[in-house]
């Protein structure tokens, strides 16, 4: 289901919003404000600093039964796969979650609390995987990794203590673009797919003319348009990448692919593109359960510890994974 958002003309822009959401970007906003604009540091200075500023985020929520890290070979170099047993752990079901952050940004360490509440919300096995970020390692590299991820996964299920066959693969921004790309690239070599895709808000087409770009890129809305340019110059090698399907994969073909859950911020500058994608993936017979959350930004999943609204697509996304991998 698609609706168009409602945009009303207000002084204050955080009105238009769920209240618990504006107070969430209220926080993030003072937590920032010691800080200069991502975009003015260097990579690894945002980094730091987006470990600081949303650090508020990560701490409470659920206790796991264990957590372990592992290091996951890739032709490039291991990367650090953290893997979560909630206490009502149910089944061999699994979620591989890619953390978002424009491929130059955030961590498994970042998204610690939202990956802890995906496991215990839908009582599987999740692992956190730290793909290699830009600007150095560009496009494509993430998606090679992610691909030799899953090969490693199929080989070494058992001992983590899932089934590769009801495995779901998914992300929030870039980390659903990189899911669907590595979907894409598997299906197109033959390699076994995952059992579902995640998509929380993704990034699914490079290019910025978009009506959603122009309502919400202002900034107000936790990501801008100049924070999505930085972004994009930093993935790419060149312009020519922007239309390649793995790293627009709305330009790809969509047959094929795993079922999707889609949670949709309304006040997001990606909002288009994921009515875009939900529609593609329908068409091409993919089933997709697109989910549109009013009142809401970029990021709001994060604000689960104080909004009522990220808890519920939270719980909605947990349902739909326990039905088809729990």
């Amino acid at each position: 289901m698609t609706t168009e958002p409602d945009i009303k003309s207000a002084t204050d822009p955080l009105s238009l919003l769920d209240p618990e959401i504006a107070e969430f970007i209220r926080r993030g906003v003072v937590a920032s404000q010691k800080f200069p604009p991502r975009e003015s540091m260097s990579p690894p200075e945002a980094r730091k600093v987006a470990e600081i500023v949303r650090s508020q985020w990560v701490e409470g929520g659920p206790t796991m039964a264990s957590v372990e890290e592992f290091a996951v070979p890739t032709p490039y170099e291991a990367l650090r796969l953290r893997v979560y047993h909630p206490k009502n752990r149910s089944g061999d079901g699994a979620l591989l979650y890619l953390p978002g952050g424009g491929w130059t940004l955030f961590s498994v360490d970042t998204h610690d609390r939202l990956m802890r509440e995906y496991a215990q919300a839908a009582g599987i096995t999740v692992l956190g995987i730290d793909y290699s970020r830009a600007p150095e390692a560009k496009f494509p590299q993430a998606i090679h990794e992610l691909d030799a991820v899953l090969d490693w996964l199929e080989q070494n299920d058992a001992t983590l203590g899932f089934s590769f066959g009801k495995l779901a693969m998914g992300g929030d921004s870039a980390g659903g673009n990189l899911t669907v790309a590595t979907c894409m690239k598997r299906r197109d070599t033959g390699k076994r797919l995952p059992a579902a895709m995640l998509l929380n808000y993704g990034s699914f087409d490079l290019g910025f003319a978009k009506d959603s770009v122009v309502k919400f890129g202002n900034g107000a809305y936790v990501l801008g348009t100049h924070m999505m340019l930085w972004f994009t110059m930093n993935y790419i090698r060149t312009p020519d990448d922007m239309l390649d399907p793995l790293a627009s994969p709305l330009r790809g073909e969509k047959a094929g692919l795993p079922p999707a859950f889609m949670a949709i911020a309304d006040h997001d500058v990606l909002y288009d593109d994921n009515v875009a994608m939900a529609k593609a993936l329908r068409e091409a017979g993919v089933e997709v359960c697109d989910n549109i959350y009013p009142g809401t930004v970029h990021s709001f999943l994060e604000a689960m510890s104080i909004a009522a609204v990220s808890r519920r697509a939270i719980g909605e996304t947990a349902d739909w994974l326990r039905e088809r991998i729990g």
